[in-house]
């Protein structure tokens, strides 16, 4: 039935506003929340932290990539659930699904693994020095060049030195970017073999042809010295100029005093390699080590330095407490030359072939207490020539002709428990205690480098082969300074240094 006209304009009416009153009600809009993510990405062989890795996250935020530690941080995400993927070249893509919250951090670890479809890389080639090179030695810089690789291939190296064909080898480099090793310690005339090893990213690896080079004769090196480094005190030889720098042994004891033999062989030396010092012998480039004594080198302030050479390198003397002993280069033969005075102990010696004689030093339970004597290779005549003086007197030596004596002296006369000097200087003279020359002073004129300064000691001066000249340590007198070697005329002047961190110098 139809309703009348204005009812049904009425029902109109009210069903629009109802529609009206339903547009107008409000609709709530979710806010929008963030959180942030946090991670570290590693190699799953060995957990190392991978640098970058490129990180991407889907829905997409922002694309970061891992630091030098592997870590990485992607802020700003939205709340919810995501995916974060982690690739790196040569490592297979990873995908982990994470759920950020608002305002928090949430932190996820990422493991990749090589990609081992990789190919190998090719072998190195063009070595250096070149196959079967001949090279002067002690030391080689062996050189390599990758063969087919990019700048941005991430290529290791492994090399391995062989010397002869005894199968013993040495390690150079492991795991290592660089194409280049230094070879050290080499023995002369010998033939050595080495190889490189490659590897990639990826853990595939080849191997270089094996290349060798052979080192030349050992130089004839007129210089022995003592020196210390990372500890250890070893003894090397050299020229003049140390460009043939040869170091000869390499134990953890202390090795000192080395002198070449007259004949220019074997190498004396001392080690304490047996709780005190003994007397040993060497070839010239370290090898054929042999212990000579069983009596120890030692005594009032002698730790190994108490020895020297018969004039025509059959024997040696040396000081064992208050004992000089001379026993044969082969460790035979051992005989007692003198018995110190009463309460005294002998220190340093030296041997002469210009009339068969012998200087030594004698030393009480002070340093500063010290005498020189005089006497016959067979024992007899023994004769003081120098009595105890004031300030600390020392090592004692012969020049070329056995006419006069090499020694120091501290002339400030100091005097402390420590044995310290403060201004040691050279002397040379007669037999006889004339012709005294100071040469530390510079007496012969006052050229450049013609004194030794101020605050230093010179110690342990030898003659040179010739005559010409003294071989000494120029020293600072403050505690554990470092020594020097340097060369001076017989009046003083032209001082040279020759070797730095470098003492108990010998020249034949």
């Amino acid at each position: 039935m139809l309703l009348p006209i204005r009812f049904r304009t009425l029902w109109l009416l009210l069903g629009f506003c109802t529609l009206w009153l339903t547009g107008c009600e409000d609709n709530p809009v979710e806010p929008l929340l963030y959180g942030k993510i946090t991670g570290t990405v590693r190699d799953a062989r060995n957990n190392q932290p991978l640098a970058n890795a490129s990180i991407t996250s889907t829905p997409a935020t922002s694309s970061v990539v891992t630091d030098s530690q592997g870590n990485f941080e992607l802020t700003g995400v939205p709340t919810g659930r995501l995916t974060i993927a982690a690739s790196k070249a040569d490592y297979r893509s990873v995908t982990v699904a994470v759920t950020v919250e608002n305002e928090s951090s949430t932190a996820v670890a990422i493991v990749l693994e090589k990609n081992l479809s990789a190919s190998p890389p090719s072998p190195p080639a063009r070595p250096s020095p070149a196959d079967q090179a001949t090279i002067p030695g002690p030391s080689v810089l062996l050189e390599w060049h990758p063969v087919g690789a990019s700048q941005g291939d991430s290529l290791r190296y492994d090399v391995a030195l062989y010397q002869g064909t005894n199968g013993t080898a040495r390690n150079l480099l492991t795991n290592s970017r660089d194409t280049t090793v230094q070879a050290t310690q080499l023995s002369y005339n010998t033939t050595y073999f080495w190889q490189v090893t490659v590897r990639n990213a990826s853990g595939s690896s080849a191997r270089s042809p094996v290349w060798s080079f052979r080192t030349g004769a050992q130089p004839d090196n007129r210089y022995l010295f003592v020196r210390t480094e990372n500890g250890n005190t070893d003894i090397y030889s050299s020229n003049e100029t140390g460009t043939t720098l040869t170091r000869l042994t390499t134990s953890p004891f202390v090795e000192s005093s080395p002198q070449l033999s007259p004949n220019r062989d074997r190498i004396a030396y001392t080690s304490n390699a047996t709780g005190q010092f003994q007397l040993y012998t060497m070839n010239r480039d370290g090898s054929d080590v042999r212990q000579i004594t069983l009596q120890p080198v030692d005594g009032y302030f002698n730790q190994g330095i108490g020895y020297s050479w018969s004039p025509d390198g059959g024997q040696l003397i040396y000081s064992s407490y208050n004992k000089l002993y001379r026993i044969n280069r082969d460790g035979t033969g051992l005989m007692l030359l003198a018995t110190a005075p009463a309460e005294r102990h002998f220190r340093e010696c030296n041997w002469t072939g210009q009339g068969n004689r012998i200087v030594v030093q004698t030393v009480g339970v002070s340093i500063y207490d010290s005498e020189f004597y005089l006497l016959n290779a067979d024992g007899s005549n023994f004769t003081q020539i120098i009595g105890n003086v004031p300030g600390r007197l020392d090592s004692p030596s012969f020049s070329v002709d056995g006419q006069r004596i090499v020694y120091t002296r501290d002339v400030d006369a100091f005097n402390d428990g420590a044995g310290r000097q403060l201004n040691a200087h050279i002397f040379t003279q007669n037999l006889d205690g004339s012709g005294l020359v100071d040469v530390s002073s510079g007496s012969g004129g006052s050229t450049a480098n013609s004194t030794k300064p101020a605050g230093f000691n010179d110690v342990l001066p030898h003659y040179s082969p010739d005559g010409a000249r003294i071989i000494f340590v120029q020293v600072n007198n403050v505690a554990q300074s470092v020594p020097e070697i340097f060369t001076v005329d017989l009046s003083g002047r032209s001082r040279v240094r020759l070797f730095e961190n470098a003492t108990m110098p010998d020249w034949k």
